[in-house]
């Protein structure tokens, strides 16, 4: 795949990038192994002062931000500038919580002094998506240099004008040479990077099959990873729920980001008493979409962000319906220039169709009708995903159920599922392991380390001399 920006609303390339040569590309990891040796002796007072310059720039030029993410991967032009707003948000986060973050943690032993610090580990390199384009690389930047580390970004190969954007925004923000670059670099390239021995760690958003790979490699030469790997999350709506808030939160949940997005609702999961009423509203919902250039400010669903995405999901959609599936509406691509994919819903959704399974990455719902809260939750357990949930319900009995037995790395009651500089981000089974955001996001990628200080001869009293 070329690195390109193509107009996904207009199918037209506007600008070609050539990739790094070998020497290049030399350079440039080389550059990132020195510049972590003088970054890691920079003060944290310095690196938040910095990290909040960047906040400031992210600011200041949001919507010249946004423009570029809707040029090249299509989301409606408020999103993206919303998305510029919280990666400012991201970075202020860290620069103003960083320090307590890593602060020296006394454990009382036998020692003179015993504690936990925790201290930066090397270059990390971020493999990143497009979806999000500007959040997804912040939310690992922003924590991974402050705890003193540096960055090496390998973009999506149809977002190279973001990519670049990036780095020019830490590099007017005073972090220096070689502390945070783009490699414009083919995706059969990245083993290369994994493997150099000046790499500490490596950080992935995408599929399952890229996790796979980029685990594999990084495990061959023991380095840590953190994947996020997409989900196909549940959306549960029992008898006893605001229906009327919860329809206007479920269209919204499934569509936002042009339906593109890990934690989009994408299983509706719908309580008998409720189902035939919720379905109504919701389809009435989908229908009455306006989907349309993404630069219109009336537009809520802008295009699918390449041609390769409308031929999956059109492709999904087809086997479902193939093997049982109602169509209740859209279902086809729209007769128009751009990567345009109806908004669309389907019922009756079979275990051996395509879309029970997999993770649809377009504005594709899928309904389902339960008896009870064992069903809902066994129905929401039954996908290899477990990124994100949203449980709708008044009853505390039924609340505390889902918090217990949702197999999610995130539950959200009465409120659609979405992430937050404060608070960790990620998933279990196949929507990989680790975590993003909060404190636990900033201590992925540091070398926590043991100190132990004695006065005496003796070293202090152990429980145990043995490992």
């Amino acid at each position: 795949m070329s690195i390109a920006t193509i107009n996904p609303a207009t199918g037209e390339t506007l600008q070609t990038f050539a990739p790094l040569t070998p020497a290049e590309l030399e350079t440039r990891l080389q550059r990132a192994a020195d510049a972590y040796q003088r970054h890691r002796r920079r003060s944290l007072a310095d690196r938040s002062t910095m990290m909040l310059r960047a906040a400031e720039i992210l600011e200041a030029e949001k919507e010249q931000f946004g423009r570029i993410m809707v040029t090249e991967m299509g989301k409606p032009l408020k999103a993206a500038i919303e998305e510029a707003a919280k990666s400012a948000s991201g970075c202020r986060y860290y620069a103003e919580n960083a320090a307590r973050f890593l602060a020296d943690e006394t454990v009382e032993t036998g020692a003179s002094r015993s504690f936990v610090s925790y201290q930066p580990i090397g270059p990390v390199l971020a493999i990143m998506p497009w979806n999000f384009p500007f959040w997804q690389v912040f939310r690992f930047a922003a924590p991974a240099l402050m705890a003193g580390n540096v960055g090496l970004l390998k973009h999506a190969s149809n977002v190279p004008q973001c990519a670049l954007a990036i780095e020019d925004i830490f590099r007017r923000a005073g972090f220096g040479e070689g502390v945070f670059q783009t490699l414009l670099i083919e995706t059969d390239r990245v083993r290369q990077v994994i493997e150099d021995p000046r790499i500490a760690a490596v950080t992935l958003t995408g599929s399952m099959a890229a996790g796979a790979q980029v685990a594999g490699t990084a495990g061959k030469a023991i380095k840590k990873t953190v994947l996020e790997l997409g989900g196909s999350d549940p959306f549960i709506v029992m008898a006893s729920a605001d229906l009327d808030t919860a329809v206007g939160t479920a269209v919204k949940a499934r569509v936002i980001n042009n339906g593109q997005s890990c934690i989009a609702a994408k299983r509706f999961i719908v309580a008998e008493p409720v189902a035939d009423e919720f379905e109504r509203r919701f389809v009435a919902g989908f229908t009455a979409l306006t989907v349309g250039d993404p630069m219109d400010p009336a537009t809520e669903v802008g295009p699918l962000a390449n041609e390769a995405q409308v031929k999956t999901i059109a492709d999904q959609v087809e086997r479902t319906l193939a093997a049982g599936a109602r169509l209740l509406a859209g279902g086809k691509r729209l007769d128009r220039r751009g990567c345009y994919y109806e908004p669309t819903v389907l019922s009756g959704v079979t275990r051996e169709s395509p879309a029970y399974h997999d993770e649809v990455f377009g504005p594709v719902a899928l309904l389902f009708r339960v008896e009870n809260i064992d069903e809902a939750i066994a129905l929401a357990n039954d996908v290899p995903f477990g990124l994100g949930a949203s449980a709708w319900t008044s009853d505390p009995a039924e609340r505390a159920r889902f918090i217990a037995d949702l197999e999610a790395g995130m539950v959200f009651i009465n409120a659609m599922v979405a992430s937050d500089p404060r608070l960790p981000f990620g998933g279990v089974k196949r929507s990989g392991y680790g975590r993003e955001l909060g404190p636990f996001g900033l201590r992925e990628f540091v070398n926590v380390k043991t100190v132990w200080i004695a006065d005496g001869e003796k070293g202090g009293q152990r429980l145990s001399e043995s490992e």
